[in-house]
Formats: structure tokens, C-alpha cells, sequence
């Protein structure tokens, strides 16, 4: 087969996992991620369920490509809002909130992507080791804002309870060896409690409850960054 045929192949591979993929995410906005079914997709793009199975052997491949899709969109929003406030010369806690405001906003732009990935687990489905590195790039993100921190105008100091310490040490050796303890720990409850305010928001918790809500979810992200111990530029010691 020649290159030329073989690049034609390719590209029309690419175009169909695409079109794939488009009509599968309409059926999770439709139907949700639990009644999602090759069969249907198969029929919606005038296709035999035999020549989708070549792209996508089972429901759950086609579920994990959708993941991580979502993961990676979700990653690159969050990474370029952070490189944009870096390259203006933002302290630690403004990155942080840079952060958080992208994880918001690409939610609230993808809510059945957000459902998918954050929402209810879909029954019988288990998460392949595949999707870690594109679910960890908004944590990472994170870390490493509390990192450059550490480095450099230092973190504020965090109470940490006796029987919490073994815990917070193992979390500290797991996630990020070169962080406090306590930051590690408090690291974790933040970022637990960024996606609790995220999905109150985005699944109707805030209704009747929280109206003016841009203003209050970035209140609430600077808090979470005093929580991990980012100081705010008034209170940098150097």
C-alpha cells in the first residue's frame, strides 16, 4: 500500500472516531452515561455495529476515549488560564484562583463532560489505569503552584492534629515528598472541596441558596488557597 493510500486511511480513521465520539457525547447529554450504547451510535451514524466495534471494541472503550477526552479538555483550559496569569506575574494564591476559575468555567461550558467524569459512577464501569495521567493534570497543576510557594516566599503554617499525622504523611509521600505534611493533607481537602463547589453549582445545590455566583465561587477559591497555606502578597515575609 502506498503512503499516499495508507495517510488517507489514517485520516479517515481519525474522522470516523471523531464522529464517533460527537454522536456518543450527544447520547450522554440525551441519555446520560449509564444508557449509552454502541448500537445506538452505530445506528445514528448510518453505521453496522460491526464497523463500529473496529474503532471501539466495547462500550467501555468508547467510555474511556471519552474520559479522557474530557480530562485533557478539562487540563489544557486549566493549564493555559494558569501559563496566562504566570506570564502577567501572578502570586501563588491568584494562580491558584486562575485555577479553580478555569475548572468552573470549562464545567459550566461542559456540563455532561463535567457529569461523566465527576458526576455518578456509571454502573459495571471501572476506570482503566489509562485515564490517570490525563485526570491528573489540574491536581498536578495544583501541587505545583503549593510547591513553588514552598520554594520561595514559603507557606503559612498549618495546624495538623496528632492522629492525622501518619495519614498526612502518607499522603505527603504518595502525592508530592517535597511538601509539609500539612500541606499535603490540606491540599487533598481542597481539592475535594473545588469540585463539591463546582458540582452544587452546576447540578442545582446553589439554587434559591447562592445567586450572585462568579464573585462568590472566587471568594470561596481564595479561601481554599489560604487553606493550603498560600500566603496573599501582603503577607509574603520576603
Amino acid at each position: 500500500m502506498s503512503r499516499t493510500a495508507q495517510g488517507a486511511r489514517a485520516r479517515a480513521r481519525i474522522e470516523v472516531t471523531a464522529a464517533i465520539k460527537e454522536e456518543a457525547r450527544r447520547q450522554l447529554a440525551d441519555e446520560g452515561a449509564s444508557k449509552l450504547s454502541l448500537r445506538a451510535v452505530a445506528r445514528e451514524l448510518g453505521m453496522v455495529s460491526s464497523a463500529l466495534y473496529r474503532y471501539f471494541p466495547s462500550r467501555d472503550d468508547l467510555l474511556t476515549a471519552l474520559i479522557i477526552d474530557a480530562y485533557d479538555s478539562l487540563g489544557e483550559r486549566a493549564e493555559t488560564a494558569h501559563a496566562a496569569v504566570v506570564a502577567e506575574g501572578a502570586g501563588p494564591v491568584e494562580r491558584w484562583v486562575a485555577v479553580c476559575e478555569a475548572v468552573r468555567g470549562w464545567a459550566l461550558a461542559h456540563p455532561h463532560e463535567y457529569a461523566l467524569i465527576y458526576g455518578s459512577p456509571v454502573p459495571g464501569y471501572h476506570a482503566p489505569e489509562t485515564t490517570v495521567p490525563a485526570a491528573a493534570r489540574v491536581g498536578l497543576l495544583l501541587i505545583g503552584i503549593i510547591r513553588d510557594a514552598h520554594q520561595g516566599p514559603g507557606l503559612a503554617e498549618l495546624p495538623l492534629p496528632a492522629e492525622l499525622r501518619a495519614e498526612a504523611e502518607r499522603i505527603a509521600a504518595d502525592l508530592a515528598p517535597d511538601l509539609p505534611p500539612a500541606a499535603a493533607a490540606a491540599l487533598v481537602a481542597a481539592w475535594a472541596e473545588l469540585y463539591g463547589l463546582v458540582g452544587f453549582e452546576l447540578f442545582g445545590q446553589f439554587h434559591r441558596v447562592v445567586e450572585d455566583r462568579e464573585p462568590f465561587f472566587r471568594h470561596a477559591a481564595t479561601r481554599l488557597a489560604l487553606g493550603v497555606g498560600l500566603r496573599p502578597p501582603q503577607d509574603d515575609p520576603h
